[in-house]
């Protein structure tokens, strides 16, 4: 009997500690992150479509064209944030795994609001905080998509 509830209580630290864990990146990781998503920055000229200084046109594509941009960026930040941090407790293809539910259709049943509300303050046996900040706004925008 001793036996079984030893294994019992090793077993769920084990599935406590591995779902915990990526979830934090150290200075070093962040510069490194930091860097490779400004590399196509562009300067602070107002330059973004190529015109001059001086160019007063209004550019309505110009809009559409950088929130679009913007949106599949953090579509794909986000990605890799799940791949970094969900995989471990939701399955390599976020099919889910044992009492973790599968994410692969998540945006089909829930909003990106409802996701990131979920990822910031926890569900069920998940707890809350375990990305944070943009990174947690891009989690719920990849989420989101698989529908």
């Amino acid at each position: 009997m001793k036996k079984a509830l030893l294994a019992l209580i090793f077993g769920s630290v084990l599935v406590l500690a591995a779902c915990g864990s990526g979830g934090e990146k150290t200075t070093d990781e962040t510069t490194d992150d930091n860097v490779a998503n400004n590399q196509g920055a562009t300067d602070n000229t107002g330059n973004n479509n190529g015109g001059t200084a001086g160019d007063t046109t209004n550019n309505n594509n110009d809009t559409t064209t950088d929130t679009e941009t913007a949106d599949e960026g953090a579509v794909a930040h986000g990605e890799q944030v799940v791949q970094k941090a969900c995989i471990s407790c939701h399955g390599a293809n976020l099919e889910g795994m044992g009492n973790f539910p599968a994410l692969n259709n998540v945006g089909s049943r829930l909003s990106q609001e409802e996701i990131l509300n979920v990822i910031n303050n926890g569900k069920g046996g998940m707890p809350g905080g375990i990305v944070k900040g943009e990174d947690a706004d891009a989690a719920a925008a990849y989420l989101a998509t698989l529908k």
